[in-house]
C-alpha cells in the first residue's frame, strides 16, 4: 500500500516537472505570461473596488441622506453599496453581451480611461480639493465611485480572467492559468492591506490619483501588449502565438512578435 502511494506521488511530481518544462519550451509561452501576469496585477492595483463602503462613508455620503432621509453616516454607506450593487448587474450582463461584439481588447481600451476619469474626479472632490460643498462634494463622489465600480465589472473586472483561459496552449494550460491566479491573488493581498494604510497616511485624495496612475499604465499596458481575441479558437491563438515566437529572434523583442501576427 505504501508503495503504491509512494509511485502514486512519484508519477505526480513527474507531470509536475514535465509541465514546467513544457511551459518554459512551448513557444511564444513565457511571453504571453508575462502579459497575463501583469494584466492580472494592474487589474488589482488600479481599484477601489474592495473598499467602497468605507470610501463613500470618507467621501461624505452620510451627508447626503442624513440630510434628505435621516439616515445615519454608516447605514448609509451599506445602503449606497447595496444599490451600487444592483447596478453591477446590468453592467455585467453588457460586459458579457459586447465581449464577443467588441472584443475584450477594445473593451478593455473603452472602459479604462472612464476608470480615470472617475478616479482623477474622486481625487479632487473625495479629497476636497475642489470644494463645492459637503453636500455637493458627497453627490459627485458618490456617482463617480458607481461609475467606477459599474465600468470597472465590464471591463478589467472580468476580461482578464476570461484572456487568461484563452491565451495558453492546451499542454501548459493548467499551470499557467494557475501561475495567473497566484497573482491575482498577490495583487489582491497587496491592494487589500495597503489601502487603509495609505488613506489614513497620504488621504483619500492621493489615493485616488495614484489609482489613476495606475488605470493610465494599465490603458498603455494592454494598447501596447494585449491582442485581440474576439471570434479566435484556442487552437488558432496558440499557433499565432508560437509562429510570434519563432519569428521573435527577428524581430529582436519576444513580446511584440508573439503579438504581430494576431494584429495584422
Amino acid at each position: 500500500m505504501m508503495m503504491t502511494l509512494v509511485g502514486s506521488i512519484n508519477k505526480d511530481s513527474a507531470k509536475w516537472l514535465i509541465g514546467w518544462n513544457d511551459m518554459l519550451e512551448e513557444p511564444g509561452v513565457k511571453a504571453v505570461l508575462f502579459v497575463r501576469i501583469g494584466i492580472q496585477m494592474l487589474q488589482q492595483f488600479s481599484g477601489i473596488h474592495y473598499y467602497a463602503p468605507q470610501i463613500l462613508e470618507q467621501a461624505g455620503v452620510g451627508v447626503i441622506l442624513s440630510n434628505y432621509i435621516g439616515i445615519i453616516s454608516e447605514s448609509a454607506s451599506i445602503l449606497i453599496s447595496a444599490f451600487m450593487t444592483l447596478l453591477m448587474l446590468p453592467a455585467i450582463a453588457i460586459a458579457m453581451r459586447l465581449m464577443d461584439i467588441s472584443g475584450r481588447r477594445t473593451l478593455l481600451l473603452t472602459t479604462i480611461p472612464v476608470l480615470i476619469l472617475t478616479l482623477v474626479v474622486l481625487a479632487l472632490f473625495g479629497g476636497n480639493i475642489v470644494d463645492l460643498g459637503k453636500v455637493a462634494n458627497a453627490v459627485v463622489s458618490t456617482v463617480c465611485v458607481v461609475a467606477y465600480s459599474c465600468f470597472f465589472v465590464m471591463g478589467i473586472g472580468p476580461v482578464p480572467g476570461i484572456l487568461c483561459a484563452e491565451m495558453f496552449p492546451t499542454r501548459v494550460r493548467g499551470i499557467c492559468i494557475t501561475i495567473c491566479t497566484m497573482a491575482f491573488w498577490i495583487g489582491d493581498i497587496v491592494v487589500t492591506y495597503t489601502f487603509p494604510v495609505m488613506m489614513s497616511s497620504i488621504g483619500l485624495g492621493a489615493v485616488f490619483g495614484l489609482y489613476a496612475v495606475v488605470c493610465v499604465l494599465s490603458w498603455f499596458f494592454v494598447f501596447k501588449k494585449v491582442p485581440e481575441t474576439k471570434g479566435m479558437s484556442l487552437e488558432a491563438i496558440s499557433e499565432f502565438f508560437s509562429l510570434g515566437a519563432k519569428a521573435s529572434t527577428k524581430e529582436n523583442d519576444p513580446i511584440v512578435a508573439s503579438f504581430v501576427c494576431i494584429k495584422t
